[in-house]
């Protein structure tokens, strides 16, 4: 389904550049589930990012079910972003002036289609916030605030869901409920990649690729 080929991303020019990614490639299957590991400056957020369409790599080719991504021009890459794919960042993202379901509604607005507010509410009721869905952001502890991105990352129904540090910011108890669920969305076929530092997240998933100075040192396969 996705592929990421000989991807590099370098920062600057000549001797004050920095190399962020050097020649990073491998596969993810539909339905699969891959962690992305390495110590703080090893690139993985730049992956991830990249991946998305929102960095730019310098060299290498994404490959998203048979179409090249990293080429599109920029109208068509937003495009092919919103109905494509999902993302959940470790900082929520919520607009604070939005309820949970304007939230969640916020991709089918962008992209220009009609609000679907049925399937905004059954994305709510689906990690549990149904009857948060009229509160806003500042009503709602982190772990709901989380919950409501997920919701708004599945709303285009995205052949891949990308989550930088899901659980970065939240207490155990909270952060194994949102593993829960990715689990729970995963086992239903949806794709994800997630970018964790915590190796018990890591655990989580099918596969597990390890960088290391912007380079693959290892992968696991489970």
């Amino acid at each position: 389904m996705l592929e990421i080929k000989d991807v590099s991303k370098i920062y600057g020019r000549n001797s004050t550049s920095v190399v962020a990614l050097n020649s990073v490639s491998f596969q993810v299957d539909s339905g699969d589930f891959v962690a992305i590991m390495g110590p703080s400056g090893s690139g993985k957020s730049t992956l991830l990012n990249i991946i998305g369409g929102l960095d730019v790599l310098s060299k290498g080719a994404i490959v998203l079910n048979g179409e090249r991504i990293d080429n599109l021009e920029e109208d068509a890459l937003v495009k092919f972003r919103r109905g494509k794919i999902g993302y959940v960042f470790q900082q929520y993202h919520l607009l604070q002036s939005l309820t949970a379901l304007e939230n969640v509604l916020l991709p089918l607005t962008f992209g220009g289609g009609k609000p679907d507010h049925g399937k905004a509410l059954e994305l709510l009721r689906r990690v549990g916030l149904e009857k948060r869905a009229s509160h806003k952001p500042s009503q709602l502890s982190g772990g709901e605030q989380q919950r409501v991105a997920i919701a708004r990352a599945l709303v285009n129904d995205p052949l891949l869901t990308l989550a930088d540090e899901p659980t970065g910011n939240m207490d155990h108890k909270t952060g194994k409920e949102i593993l829960d669920l990715f689990d729970e969305l995963n086992r239903e076929g949806r794709s994800i990649i997630m970018v964790t530092h915590n190796p018990e997240a890591a655990e989580r998933a099918k596969g597990i690729v390890f960088l290391q100075d912007g380079q693959i040192v290892n992968t696991v396969r489970k």
